[in-house]
């Protein structure tokens, strides 16, 4: 039995190096954005700086691994064989869980599903036990204060994290206005040293607490005397630097990256690491002590603190450090994300939803009466340290220095903060939650993003309980068929875990193959010449695309009414749904694009032209829409067909409109416009005939029987929208031709 014991190990082992190398390349965003976005060092010494943080972080962290040993359950209760199951148990749901969830696209969070796979494969076990053994206690088996500390801990931080970036970010702008280069000179010493001083605290002080370090103990009883000296030292340091001419923001900065850098290491290592080595000790324990009774020895070793062969720790460091700078995947996300950031308005990558309305609208009330409570003085010196017009940030920054060293200082404070306490937050949605929290107070939220806002910080919030409950809930069943499998089913499980990551991997590999690699070059490219012709590239190649949806789905649109395919209907429904959704995240890619070349008069010429053709292209997928729903309504009703007169007269213009749509395609595909005239007036002509057709389907919805009326204004209606549609295609072919016409002349 000792070889399925080995191979289970080697299993978690695997895992645990492909777990260090995704979390990074997922998470290097969390501690590099500010940095980078801010524009505070080129970005090989921001890498550099976050690679050490990496390294200290791992090398640190041994005390989190309790978390994992005994911080869920009590091992004391289970025997060797039940507590490698639950480990086991463990990790496959996380393949599981995030094999799904990549195919919903829904949002996950590695600390929240290694505390519930835990605790739903534990609570699994505790529960069979109990029918084999009524004399013990659930509440014994389980580390209940433990486990109920750890949840509360993990959801608390949301609400933790924007106040305090909210509350840090209004007093830290409010002493520092937009205009931070005035005011730095009475404060560079005193913010400066408050800031590093902090960072010191926590991130070596606390930190060095579970550590090997030899003088820790030195440490730890002269602590007061330390942070007074850190903050005196550092506050002169600071304030001599400045007068020096060194921008002590920018150093601040980059000991934020460090910061949260090692937070990050320190924190999120448990949640990639800790299930194996859980296994592990309890493996080195059992061939130690167990005499070969692996379902009766229990594992009451695991209930001692964890001390993690500091091989382990350097090791994960190395590991972690490697994909930070290896990872195309790390630093694709990192560039696209800060790219991204630099677009201060336009449309939100989250919509609208009616909980979020309705906060945004009491908050509003709520901010107004405040606003009269204050006096007026206050209130226009409070409004004069806000004055964005004042504001200063570096070339091509998403955002000033001050708000960068805020989110990066205090996400790693307050997640070192939970560190130092053994509990494990997630390290995304605090740093997710204090950015929110620093741009409401720099008062980033207008009332054009507010909704998208809110809702984006509600999405996140019910991806935790998604992810929360999916974790419990398979870990259980997980739990349960290896259980009553045995190693059968335990090896089964392991086989089908292997499956998964190797097709999830595929996946991921195929999607980041697809990814937007022209919209990446754009957003690389310097030269305005160069940028320009890529970005009039992305803009064909997205038409193009779009007019392939919008012939498919006014197809599937009329056949479906004529034919009463309800299901048809409702599919192409989504279909547009799906379209209008990738068409508008496409248009603020090239509006970012748009945004990153100089603006002369040349310029704005090009983005007449661009944004009369993109909401050309919308325009064209609301009036399929438009009589989608009403087709849907029509068949979903069972009322009338359409009677086989009109879909006779119908079907040769519905032909001839499909195959004008094709030569708009070929025209702007070939990027040939003198056809661009052509195709105009065969265009105007389709729509004189479609007018005469909607004429004469008025006077028949006018004349026709009472039965038949409800069947005419379907048919009307597609009519209208049709006309509609072709009238949109003569103006994306004349708006097309002027924006090719600009791409020569550029």
């Amino acid at each position: 039995m000792d070889i399925i014991f080995i191979c289970i190990l080697v299993f978690l082992i695997i895992l645990a190096c492909f777990d260090l190398v995704s979390g990074v390349s997922n998470d290097a965003v969390n501690f590099l954005n500010s940095a980078i976005g801010a524009k505070a060092a080129p970005f090989k010494v921001i890498l550099g700086v976050a690679a050490v943080g990496i390294f200290l972080g791992a090398s640190l962290s041994n005390g989190m691994m309790d978390v994992a040993r005994n911080g869920i359950y009590n091992p004391a209760y289970f025997t060797f064989q039940e507590v490698m199951t639950i480990c086991l148990a463990a990790v496959v749901t996380d393949i599981i869980l995030i094999n799904i969830f990549n195919t919903l696209g829904l949002p996950t969070s590695t600390t929240v599903s290694m505390v519930f796979e835990l605790l739903g494969a534990s609570f699994c076990m505790s529960v069979l036990k109990g029918f084999d053994d009524p004399s013990l206690q659930m509440l014994d088996m389980l580390n209940a204060t433990k486990a109920l500390q750890v949840i509360i801990a993990i959801f608390l931080s949301v609400a933790v994290a924007f106040f305090f970036g909210s509350v840090v970010q209004w007093i830290t702008r409010v002493c520092f206005s937009f205009n931070y280069k005035k005011t730095l000179p009475y404060l560079a010493g005193i913010f400066g040293g408050i800031a590093l001083t902090s960072i010191v605290y926590f991130m070596l002080i606390k930190g060095l607490e579970e550590s090997t370090f030899a003088y820790k103990d030195w440490v730890n009883s002269h602590t007061l005397e330390l942070i007074i000296g850190c903050l005196i030292g550092f506050s002169i340091i600071m304030q001599v630097l400045h007068w020096c001419g060194v921008n002590i923001l920018k150093i601040i900065i980059l000991a934020g990256t460090l910061a949260l850098s090692l937070a990050f290491a320190g924190n999120d290592l448990v949640n990639f690491i800790g299930v194996p080595l859980s296994g592990l000790s309890a493996y080195q324990d059992y061939m130690a002590n167990g005499n070969g009774a692996y379902d009766t020895y229990l594992m009451g070793a695991n209930n001692l603190p964890a001390k993690t062969p500091y091989i382990f720790l350097l090791g994960s460091g190395v590991i972690m450090t490697l994909a930070l700078f290896f990872s195309k995947s790390a630093q694709n996300v990192i560039k696209t994300s800060v790219n991204l950031s630099r677009q201060d308005d336009g449309e939100e990558t989250f919509g609208s939803s009616r909980i979020a309305r309705g906060l945004v609208r009491t908050s509003s009330t709520i901010s107004t009466f405040l606003e009269r409570a204050v006096p007026q003085k206050a209130r226009t010196w409070i409004d004069s340290r806000f004055n964005k017009q004042e504001l200063t940030m570096e070339p091509g920054a998403a955002f000033d220095l001050v708000r960068a060293s805020v989110n990066l200082v205090l996400a790693g404070l307050l997640i070192a903060l939970g560190t130092s306490f053994k509990l494990p937050l997630s390290t995304t949605y605090v740093t997710f939650m204090v950015g929110m929290g620093t741009s409401l107070a720099d008062r980033a939220w207008g009332r054009e993003s507010a909704v998208g806002r809110v809702t984006g910080v509600m999405s996140v919030i019910g991806g935790w309980f998604i992810t929360a409950g999916a974790a419990f809930i398979i870990a259980i069943i997980i739990a349960t068929i290896m259980r009553y499998g045995g190693f059968i089913a335990m090896i089964a499980l392991i086989a089908v875990a292997l499956f998964l990551l190797f097709n999830s991997h595929l996946i991921r590999r195929k999607k980041g193959d697809a990814d937007d690699e022209l919209f990446v070059a754009i957003l690389n490219a310097e030269d305005p010449t160069t940028m320009w012709s890529l970005l009039s590239e992305h803009v064909r190649q997205n038409q193009i695309g779009l007019l392939d949806h919008v012939s498919q789905d006014y197809l599937d649109m009329t056949n479906g009414l004529f034919s009463e395919d309800l299901r048809r209907l409702k599919k192409t429904m989504h279909h547009l749904d799906e379209h209008k959704r990738a068409f508008k995240t496409m248009r603020r890619k090239e509006t970012i694009g748009l945004r990153r070349m100089a603006s002369d008069e040349d310029m704005l010429e090009k983005n007449m032209w661009f944004h009369l053709g993109a909401n050309t292209c919308l325009q064209m997928i609301y009036a399929l829409e438009r009589a989608t729903e009403v087709a849907v309504e029509h068949v979903d009703n069972n009322y009338n067909p359409i009677p086989e007169e009109y879909r006779a007269e119908f079907a040769p213009i519905r032909d001839r409109v499909i195959d004008y749509i094709a030569q708009v395609h070929q025209l702007i595909s070939s990027k040939r416009m003198e056809d661009a005239k052509k195709a105009r007036n065969m265009g105007k002509e389709l729509r004189e005939i479609v007018k005469d057709m909607r004429k004469t389907q008025m006077k028949r919805a006018h004349k026709g029987r009472r039965e038949d009326l409800r069947a005419s204004m379907v048919y009307l209606n597609v009519l209208i929208e049709t006309n509609e549609l072709l009238g949109n295609l003569r103006h994306l072919v004349g708006y097309s031709q002027n924006l090719l016409d600009e791409e020569a002349e550029g």
